[in-house]
């Protein structure tokens, strides 16, 4: 199977790539593919729990396994590894719990409503951190625009539209968004906020 992941992804180590489901997919090409008609559906899903708390471990994980069950066998399944990026595997629960109780506690303990600048600020700093835990073997970065999206929604805002383009591949918007998340690492998320609603 010939699977070159873009610049800033998280590669499946042997384990994980055992993992997948479909024996038909041998090129990158085939699994974005596949992958994206099973995010559709994670997509879907999220947008019918309107009463359900996105901002709990069980939304996160059952999300992450709507985007990818047809694709990873362990979709929905906190890593257990590390990787390039994110917190030592055995930290994901614990940061993971201390971000979802953040976020509340900020929703329910700062004027949000009615502030659209502050409700993306919000969600974007939620995204971002999402990233950086990294709670997952892949799949990261979509999950965690599609949870902000989610987080959104929620506060009564539009969805983001991540530069209006494609993020699974090299190009001008990957590189961008990159950048974003990288001046985010440095404290500043302003860019990734500007980038999000371009």
């Amino acid at each position: 199977m010939d699977l070159s992941y873009p610049q800033g992804a998280t590669p499946p180590d042997p384990d994980e790539a055992a993992g997948l489901l479909p024996t038909h997919i041998t090129t990158q090409a085939d699994l974005n593919a596949w992958e994206e008609t099973n995010i559709l559906e994670g997509e879907r899903w999220a947008a019918r729990q309107t009463k359900r708390d996105p901002l709990t471990e069980g939304f996160v994980r059952d999300l992450h396994s709507k985007m990818f069950s047809h694709t990873w066998r362990w979709a929905g399944t906190f890593r257990s590894s590390n990787k390039n990026i994110g917190v030592d595997w055995a930290q994901v629960a614990t940061r993971l719990r201390n971000l979802l109780d953040n976020t509340r506690h900020q929703i329910d303990h700062t004027p949000v409503a009615g502030n659209s600048a502050e409700c993306d600020a919000l969600a974007i700093r939620f995204h971002h951190q999402l990233v950086w835990i990294h709670p997952f073997p892949n799949g990261n970065g979509r999950h965690a625009r599609l949870m902000a999206d989610t987080l959104a929604l929620r506060l009564g805002q539009a969805r983001f539209t991540w530069g209006s383009a494609s993020l699974g591949s090299t190009g001008n918007a990957r590189a961008r968004y990159l950048q974003a998340l990288r001046a985010a690492d440095e404290g500043s998320v302003d860019a990734l906020i500007v980038f999000a609603r371009s």
